[in-house]
Order: structure tokens, then C-alpha cells, then sequence
């Protein structure tokens, strides 16, 4: 193992010299960093490992345009629920009532346009707000109530499964305009041209690739300037044109199908938004402290009660936003509309390396652990499974990630 000894954090000229050193800085042993990263490491591999497995079992259909296009169409709304839920997990808490607010939120959309006559635009200021409304009542019994978010969301479960009835008169409601089904229907396509491809689908790859690199690097300099671990330069580049790779052959699939899906480009920005309020902003460094060490957290003076209020705001917001997507994609509301997201969601979360006692846990973790949940159904659906197998299946994954997650802190505790 080859390494470089990086500046201290008290040289500020050590400091400054940083990106330098990350050229040449670094280990060059990629079992070592593995082993070190394991519990990221871990759900990166699992994925290439499921895709591969289901590439070969279905004679590449799963890695199709087409079926690549419908996998994002089909569980983008999961991974907007995921992105909530994976927040809420970091705090400590859980939340089970976000497939009932799914329901409520495309419920009220649902009567304003399609039963009212409004404006699409209408719905979704509507649903936004529900959702919103929603986690504040989540937000005020768990925070300053002090009544456990598990016992507060599974009445709200029930609570808001009710309402939905009650607003859909328990009957369905379709078809929704036009402008509205774009939302998870739609396509951004031909806006720069291409010969039987989507060039702006393309252009949209390659920015995304070069995003990556450049925050990569930067992460990089920034853990030298604190002296954590790194991977050499040459194996730095070896990631970021592998990751590259695979952003541009997606990218390529889906410029062959449709072109870029508008619900691609909302659930990006949420992506991006959510990664940096949580690794970049008070609230959500706050968020971490609170679910890694409540006393703690409480003694270095954050604001607890107020944080988890917004906690479950944010995730009303989220389980609304996902609820417009549903609605959109199934062009209705129906009573039954997100029963069990809310399982599918926690499993992403924990897939993704969330940790069962809070205090740990990323949003692209959580966005990876929704893939391997997508691509295992889809897979599955392809080579005709049998539902309660399915079912099966995805049991034994989640059981399988949290045990990982147990196996991991009894390592580390026992290397201590």
C-alpha cells in the first residue's frame, strides 16, 4: 500500500496546498478502501451485481432503452419517498403513514381538476400543500407532544387512509388533463436535435458526468485538508470514469427511447437539493447529531424539538411531491393509491445504508437502495415471477441489509 502524508488541518499553507497533494496523495490498495468503506462500498456492488444477474437471466431486456426508461417512470416516486424517509431514519424516528398521505395528497388533486374543473397547476399547489399541512401535524405530536413518531404515523396511517376515502367518496377519479400527466409521462425530447437519438438527453449525461468528477475532487481535497483516508489519484480517475461510463450508457439508452423523462430532471433536483441541506447546512448536520446522540445534541445546544418538526414537514413536503408523480403516472386517484410505500421506501433506506438507531445514512445511499429494490421487481416482473416470491425475495434483502448493518457496528466495536 503506497501513501502520502497529508497537511495538517493547523498549516494553512499545508492547507492551501491541498489540491496539489491530491494528485499524488493517497492508497493505492482498492481491498483496503473497501474493506475501510464497507458499509457504502457494500450497496454500490450489490447493485452491479443484481443488474448483471438480471441482464444475463432476461438476455439483456432489463438493460434495454425501453425497459431502462420504464424502470425510472415506474419507482420514481419510491425514490422521492426515499429521500424523505432516509432523513427521517438519520433523526431516529420512522414514518408509516406516507403511503396514506400519497393517497390524500393525489385524492385532493384529483377532485380540484378533475371533479372541479380547476387549473392543473391548482392540483399541485393543492397536494403540496396536504402534504405539508400533513407533516406539521406529524411534526407537532412527535416534537412537542413528545409522542414516538412510530405511534404518531401509524394512527396517521390510518387517520389519512380514512380521509382519503373520504375525499374520493370511495370511488376513483380519471383522466387528468394533459399538462398533468406530463409530469411523470412526459419527455424532454429534440430540443437540440439528433439523428435516432435525443442529443439533449446526451448533453444532460455528459454535464451530469462532469458534475461528478468535479465534486468528487473536491470532496477529495476537502478530506486531505482534514487527513482522512483517500484512494489514490489513479484509482480517484479509475472511479470517476467507471461511474462516467455507466451515467453515459444510461444516458445513451434513454436517448434511444424517449428521450430525458421530466420526472428524471425533478427527481436530480431533489437529489442534489436534499445532498447538500445534509452534508452542507446547519439543519442538517443538526439531523445527524440528533439521531447519532440525542443527549449530545441537546447539550451543544441544537434545537430539538424544532428540528424534528421540520424533519417531518420536509417529509410530508416529499410524500406530497410523490403523490403528484403517482397520480400523474396512473393519470388518477384511486382509495387504495400507495399501499405499502411506505415499506418499499424504509427498505430503500436501510438498503442504502441507513442505520437502524439513527445517525446514519446518505441520500445517494438511499437512492442506490431504491434502485436495487427497482431493478430486483422489474427483473423479477420480466422473467415472470410469481408475486409472493417476489415478495419473498425483497423480505430476505431487507433482513439481509439490516443484519449487515448490525455485523458492521459489532465489528467496529470490537476493533476498537
Amino acid at each position: 500500500m503506497k501513501s502520502t502524508k497529508t497537511p495538517s488541518t493547523a498549516d494553512p499553507a499545508a492547507s492551501e496546498s491541498a489540491p496539489a497533494l491530491a494528485l499524488h496523495t493517497g492508497s493505492s490498495d482498492p481491498r483496503q478502501l473497501i474493506i475501510r468503506n464497507l458499509r457504502q462500498s457494500g450497496i454500490y456492488i450489490a447493485l452491479v451485481v443484481i443488474v448483471a444477474l438480471f441482464a444475463i437471466r432476461t438476455d439483456g431486456v432489463s438493460l434495454s432503452p425501453g425497459n431502462i426508461t420504464n424502470i425510472v417512470l415506474q419507482y420514481s416516486y419510491i425514490l422521492v419517498l426515499a429521500i424523505g424517509m432516509v432523513i427521517v431514519i438519520v433523526g431516529g424516528h420512522i414514518d408509516l403513514s406516507v403511503g396514506s398521505v400519497v393517497a390524500l395528497t393525489g385524492a385532493v388533486s384529483a377532485v380540484l381538476v378533475i371533479q372541479q374543473g380547476h387549473p392543473w397547476w391548482v392540483g399541485v399547489l393543492a397536494a403540496l400543500a396536504v402534504g405539508i399541512a400533513v407533516g406539521a401535524w406529524h411534526g407537532f405530536w412527535v416534537a412537542y407532544a413528545g409522542i414516538p413518531a412510530f405511534i404518531v404515523t401509524l394512527a396517521g396511517m390510518l387517520l389519512f387512509r380514512g380521509l382519503t376515502l373520504r375525499v374520493l367518496d370511495n370511488i376513483s377519479l380519471s383522466p387528468f388533463p394533459a399538462e398533468y400527466q406530463r409530469i411523470a409521462a412526459g419527455f424532454l425530447n429534440g430540443l437540440l436535435g439528433g439523428d435516432g437519438f435525443d442529443a439533449f438527453t446526451l448533453f444532460i449525461g455528459a454535464f451530469a458526468v462532469a458534475g461528478y468528477a468535479v465534486s468528487g475532487f473536491r470532496t477529495r481535497v476537502a478530506r486531505i485538508r482534514y487527513q482522512q483516508a483517500v484512494e489514490s489519484f489513479p484509482l480517484f480517475v479509475a472511479r470517476v470514469l467507471l461511474v462516467g461510463a455507466v451515467i453515459m450508457y444510461f444516458a445513451w439508452q434513454l436517448a434511444h427511447a424517449r428521450g430525458l423523462p421530466i420526472v428524471l430532471i425533478i427527481l436530480a433536483v431533489l437529489v442534489l437539493v436534499y445532498g447538500l441541506l445534509t452534508r452542507r447546512t446547519v439543519f442538517g448536520r443538526q439531523v445527524y447529531a440528533i439521531g447519532g446522540n440525542l443527549p449530545a445534541a441537546m447539550l451543544s445546544g441544537v434545537k430539538v424539538r424544532t428540528v424534528n418538526f421540520w424533519i417531518f414537514v420536509n417529509m410530508g413536503f416529499l410524500s406530497a411531491v410523490a403523490g403528484i408523480i403517482y397520480s400523474s403516472r396512473s393519470n388518477g386517484a384511486q382509495p387504495a393509491a400507495g399501499n405499502m410505500f411506505e415499506l418499499d421506501a424504509i427498505a430503500a433506506a436501510f438498503i442504502g445504508g441507513a442505520a437502524v438507531t439513527g445517525g446514519v445514512g446518505t441520500v445517494v445511499g438511499a437512492m442506490v437502495g431504491g434502485l436495487i429494490m427497482a431493478v430486483m421487481s422489474n427483473g423479477m416482473q420480466l422473467m415472470n415471477v410469481d408475486q409472493s416470491l417476489q415478495s419473498v425475495v425483497k423480505g430476505l434483502v431487507l433482513l439481509v441489509a439490516v443484519a449487515f448493518d448490525v455485523y458492521n457496528k459489532r465489528r467496529a466495536g470490537t476493533s476498537r
